[in-house]
């Protein structure tokens, strides 16, 4: 029973790891982080730990040629929505329409 007990916390703990490593619904909106930048900047600090610093994925899907299968308002509704275990609004206002278009020339 104490074992169950003691993997429960640990999966629980290791859930709420990833979804904050991953933005796991905090709001910024900006402030303090690459908000004039550039989209790899951004992608590098909101992204990348889901996806990869190379876009190959991790926990996230691989997105190095997301451009050919979705195009950059698909994306950014799904940035700005969350799909499957991604939250939604990780980037938002002009920073998530810059990575959407980066992104949507992944080709």
């Amino acid at each position: 029973m104490m074992k169950k007990k003691l993997l429960t916390l640990l999966l629980g703990t290791s859930l709420v790891m990833g979804l904050a490593a991953c933005g796991g619904g905090t709001s910024d909106k900006g402030t303090d982080t690459a908000s004039g930048g550039d989209a790899a900047k951004i992608f590098d600090q909101k992204c990348s730990s889901c996806h990869g610093g190379d876009l190959k994925g991790g926990m996230g899907p691989n997105l190095t040629k997301i451009g050919s299968t979705l195009s950059k308002d698909e994306i950014l509704n799904t940035i700005k929505n969350g799909k499957g275990a991604m939250p939604k609004d990780v980037i938002q206002g002009d920073d998530a329409n810059k990575v959407a278009d980066w992104l949507a020339a992944k080709k």
